[in-house]
């Protein structure tokens, strides 16, 4: 792989080799492209004048889960380490966007539409490799990672933040979020 500079966004061949070197599970990868898929479905259809890299949300949805099968072992925070490794291999922007693939730092209902929220809610769309409602996959979480009332808790305002995006993101769309998702 070609030296990459801070604002280099990794190709989809790239983003496959960089798959495979981190032996990403073949579920994790069949999850991170049906993200892709949703997350381009979005991009795809934006208004015009909504301005996003389509390259970015396609590299963040393919690496999102860059650190996912090494977690499942470690226990690490995968949000985390995925965007440390990407940043270590250069690609800083795509570490800020996969840092926040979990939970947003920040969010600001009304300014423009961000790439991160984009690849935040398309992969809260996809359980393992299903488009579902945020509802569906918020049970899911609960039911897999809630272990603890503190953790539940955790999850229910995260999904609150997920409704709230989902909104952001629907009145950019030129037609309707589930329409163009479900085209997929």
């Amino acid at each position: 792989m070609a030296s990459a500079s801070p604002d280099r966004i990794p190709t989809r061949e790239e983003c496959d080799d960089l798959m495979v070197r981190y032996e990403m599970l073949p579920n994790i990868i069949a999850h991170s492209r049906q993200v892709m898929r949703v997350a381009l479905a979005i991009t795809d259809n934006l208004k015009n004048g909504t301005a996003v890299n389509r390259e970015i949300i396609q590299a963040a949805a393919l690496l999102h889960d860059i650190t996912k099968t090494r977690s499942l072992q470690t226990k690490e925070p995968h949000d985390q380490s995925g965007a440390q490794l990407l940043r270590e291999l250069g690609f800083a922007r795509l570490g800020d966007i996969v840092e926040q693939h979990v939970i947003l730092k920040t969010f600001d209902p009304v300014e423009k539409l961000e790439e991160r929220e984009i690849i935040n809610y398309a992969d809260k769309r996809v359980m393992h490799d299903q488009v579902v409602s945020l509802s569906e996959r918020v049970e899911d979480l609960i039911k897999r990672y809630g272990l603890t009332d503190e953790i539940i808790v955790l999850i229910r305002r995260n999904e609150s933040q997920a409704f709230e995006v989902e909104r952001k993101i629907a009145r950019c769309m030129a037609i309707d979020l589930d329409t163009a998702i479900r085209a997929i």
